[in-house]
């Protein structure tokens, strides 16, 4: 740096061997600069202005070396004297042209430009250069120095005229635009499954209380349906009664006896809690192979293969039955009966009912104590009421995608709370699982960007905005913005 400055002198002596004695006339007030321009991109700086000249008088064999001058606020030493910019009277600028046709060297490295001064005329110089980014820049100011040439006066600084008090301002800091859906409000019904292993005479469907341990087992059942029909904000809409038998025996029996079963199961409801029977759906299905298999195959029984060769094998179902009884001199089939038929006779039933709705107040309590019986709207209105960055916003959104997993909505609202709090692999992970919704492509270039992934970012942003996503399209905006002036 210092060796350009001292080139810089030297032509500046150069310039004054016109002998004669020159008043000193440049002032830099005369130098007017407008449209100050510095963009950074990538490791490099363009900066740009305009010197309009209009108000300078320069004498035929004065000179005016106008140098822009990049000096660090925090470190002193560092600066960088900049591609100066000469300006010559009408005797100095023969002598530059005379020496240029004669190929001579100048003892200066090429200025930017050289501009024969025409006093009293509108005059302007263009200014453009581009250089390497160094750190120190970024918090730097840009000044231009002027330097006179006569003779009395030869190398005389007369000044330093501020350009830009903060030559790169502070990285761009974009504002991107999160996707929330508010959930349309619904009507509310909700179904819990649950099962019941009732004992039976062997042969018989009749329901009775004092038999095999079924008196524990209504008692169960009492206390689900009490805990529904007891609650102000639930209304019982409907039962579905599924009966199901082991395979021993013949199918249609089992079948038909299975039906009777859940017929029974029907009418205990029907009569313990006075419930309309044209609220009651009953199917018996009868034999139970496929939990049978599942049960076979999930466990260590010595002739685990053989049992479900035969069940893949025989398509009849009472065919089975004889070929089972083979396995292992009886054995396996003792093992079936005692251990793996008895879970197969069950009654499974599901309880609906609808869920009135709630204010943000309650709903509040709610999600704390019993979350299944909000809405995805309800929760979107309570997660409002909290700041984007608390943790009670984020958690409402999670609850809800927990409880709500096939809703791409659930999943879009809950991603975005996770942008919102910093989880961004949380986020991305969550919208993996949607596919082909522009809202999401939108998001996910938010959490990439947020990354500083941009390339991910763009492409995100760039196929929501193919169809037609306004929040990406002002995203995409903020994002090139940032690469611009980062």
């Amino acid at each position: 740096m210092k060796t350009k400055n001292n080139i810089l002198y030297l032509i500046i002596a150069f310039f004054t061997v016109v002998p004669g004695t020159y008043a000193q006339e440049a002032h830099p007030s005369d130098v007017v600069i407008e449209n100050r321009k510095a963009v950074k991109q990538n490791d490099r700086v363009t900066l740009s202005f305009d010197i309009l000249l209009d108000a300078l008088q320069v004498k035929s064999n004065n000179i005016l070396v106008l140098t822009p001058l990049l000096k660090s606020k925090e470190n002193g030493n560092i600066s960088l004297p900049l591609d100066p910019v000469v300006v010559a009277g009408k005797k100095r600028a023969k002598i530059l042209r005379r020496k240029h046709v004669l190929g001579e060297n100048l003892p200066v490295s090429e200025p930017a430009e050289v501009v024969t001064r025409k006093n009293n005329t509108a005059q302007s110089v263009h200014y453009h250069i581009t250089i390497p980014y160094r750190e120190w820049m970024r918090n730097a100011s840009l000044s231009l120095v002027h330097e006179q040439s006569g003779c009395a006066e030869c190398g005389m600084l007369i000044g330093e005229q501020p350009l830009m008090p903060e030559f790169l301002p502070a990285p761009y800091r974009p504002v991107y635009k999160l996707t929330y859906i508010m959930p349309e409000a619904e009507e509310k019904i909700r179904s819990d499954r649950h099962t019941a292993s009732f004992n039976f005479v062997v042969g018989r469907w009749e329901l009775r209380p004092d038999y095999g341990g079924n008196a524990a087992k209504l008692a169960e059942v009492d206390r689900v349906v009490n805990e529904i029909r007891h609650n102000p904000d639930l209304t019982i809409t409907e039962f579905t009664i599924d009966g199901y038998a082991s395979p021993e025996g013949n199918q249609q029996n089992n079948r038909t006896l299975a039906g009777k079963r859940a017929d029974a199961f029907a009418d205990y409801l029907v009569s313990k809690f006075n419930v309309p029977r044209n609220r009651f759906k009953v199917t018996g299905h009868g034999e139970d192979w496929a939990r049978l298999r599942d049960a076979v195959n999930a466990s260590s029984l010595a002739d685990r293969r053989a049992v479900l060769d035969i069940i893949d094998r025989i398509a009849n179902p009472d065919a089975r039955d004889a070929e089972l009884m083979k396995l292992s001199g009886g054995e396996t089939y003792r093992q079936l009966l005692n251990h793996f038929y008895p879970p197969l006779r069950r009654t499974e039933y599901v309880v609906a009912y609808n869920v009135r709705g709630f204010d943000v107040e309650e709903a509040r309590e709610i999600i704390r104590t019993n979350p299944k019986l909000l809405s995805l709207n309800e929760m979107y209105l309570l997660a409002q009421t909290y700041p984007v960055e608390s943790t009670e916003f984020s958690e409402v959104f999670d609850i809800a995608a927990r409880l709500y997993p096939d809703s791409d909505i659930a999943i879009l609202n809950s991603a975005a709370a996770d942008i919102e709090g910093g989880n961004m692999d949380g986020a991305i992970t969550r919208m993996n699982k949607v596919a082909d919704n522009p809202k999401v492509w939108n998001n996910l270039g938010v959490a990439h960007a947020r990354k500083g992934d941009f390339d991910k970012a763009k492409e995100y942003f760039g196929k929501a905005v193919s169809n037609g996503d306004d929040d990406a399209r002002v995203n995409l905006e903020e994002l090139n913005k940032t690469l611009v002036t980062n």
